[in-house]
C-alpha cells in the first residue's frame, strides 16, 4: 500500500502572479498617498499666502483709516495738522493733509499721521505715544503725541520672495526705526488717489503711481495697495502661474526680472484694497 502524501502549496506561477497583483496595489496606494500629500502642502502653502494676505489688508486698512484722526472735530485740519517739512523717509506734509509719500528713493512705501484717541496710545510697534490730560472729551494733544507712520516695503536682499517684509516706524519715537509688521510679501505696487489742493476737497481725479508722486501731483484722497504674497519654492506642479503672469504684465522691467530669476515654481495670492482719507471735513 501507497502510504507517500502529496504536499501542497503554492507554485512558482502562482506566487508571481500574487506578486504582481500586490506590486499594483502598492503602487497605487502609493500614488493616492503622493496625491494626497501634494494637495494638502499645495492647500497648506496657499493658506498661508492667504492668511498673510489678510493679515496685512486688515492692518493697512485698520491705520489707513486712523490717518487724519483729531480728537476734537471743531478744530480746523489745518490746525490740528500743521505743514511738516520731509524728515524720515517721509516726503513732507502740506497743511491739513494726513498722509503723504515714502521718498522714492528710500522705497515703496506712504507716511500717515493722527492724533492718539487716548494718552500713551501704540505706534505700530507697540511702543507708547507722549501721554497728555485726556480726561477732557474734546482736547487736542500736544504736537509731541502725534504719530507719524511710515511703512515701508523691503524686498528680500537674497532674492529669496517669501522673505520680502512690510515694514513700520513711528517717526515720534526716541529712536525711530523700522520694525517688521509682516513676511511673506513678494512684491508691492502703491497708488495714491490725488484730487486738487483743496484741503477739504473730496473728489479722486485720477491715481499716480508713488513713485511718480510729488506735491505738486494733488493732494492725496486714496490709497490703493496690492500685495503679492509668496510661497516657498517647488509647490507648483508646471512652471506657468496665471496669477503671476498676470501681476507680470504690468510690472517694471527691473520686478519682472526679480520675480522671474526667484520664481521656482512657488504658489501666489494677491490681495489688494484701496483706501479713502477719513476727516476731510471741519
Amino acid at each position: 500500500m501507497n502510504t507517500v502524501k502529496r504536499q501542497l502549496g503554492l507554485s512558482l506561477i502562482e506566487l508571481l502572479i500574487a506578486l504582481a497583483i500586490s506590486s499594483l496595489l502598492i503602487l497605487g496606494i502609493t500614488q493616492v498617498y503622493i496625491d494626497n500629500k501634494r494637495n494638502y502642502v499645495f492647500q497648506q502653502n496657499q493658506a498661508g499666502n492667504l492668511e498673510n494676505g489678510r493679515f496685512a489688508s486688515l492692518m493697512l486698512n485698520e491705520y489707513l483709516g486712523r490717518a487724519g484722526y483729531r480728537r476734537d472735530p471743531v478744530l480746523l485740519v489745518e490746525e490740528a495738522f500743521p505743514s511738516q517739512d520731509a524728515d524720515g523717509d517721509c516726503m513732507a506734509f502740506n497743511a491739513g493733509h494726513s498722509i503723504t509719500g515714502l521718498d522714492p528713493d528710500v522705497g515703496r512705501g506712504f507716511c500717515i499721521r493722527y492724533q492718539p484717541k487716548t494718552s500713551g496710545e501704540l505706534d505700530c510697534q507697540g511702543a507708547a505715544s507722549a501721554s497728555f490730560d485726556d480726561t477732557v472729551a474734546f482736547s487736542s494733544p500736544p504736537t509731541s503725541s502725534m504719530l507719524i507712520l511710515a511703512f515701508k516695503y523691503e524686498p528680500s536682499a537674497d532674492n529669496d520672495l517669501p522673505s520680502g517684509r512690510l515694514l513700520c516706524k513711528n517717526l515720534n519715537a526716541t529712536s525711530p526705526r523700522y520694525g517688521e509688521l509682516l513676511r511673506g510679501v513678494a512684491d508691492m505696487r502703491l497708488d495714491f488717489g490725488v484730487g486738487n489742493s483743496d484741503v477739504l476737497g473730496k473728489e479722486v481725479t485720477g491715481y499716480v503711481p508713488q513713485a511718480d508722486w510729488t506735491a505738486t501731483s494733488g493732494s492725496i484722497r486714496s490709497v490703493r495697495y496690492s500685495l503679492l504674497m509668496a510661497s516657498r519654492s517647488g509647490q507648483r506642479d508646471s512652471d506657468d502661474s496665471q496669477i503671476l503672469d498676470d501681476w507680470l504684465t504690468t510690472a517694471t522691467d527691473d520686478d519682472k526680472t526679480r520675480l522671474q530669476n526667484a520664481d521656482s515654481r512657488r504658489l501666489y495670492q494677491v490681495t489688494s484694497s484701496t483706501q479713502t482719507v477719513r476727516n476731510l471735513m471741519p
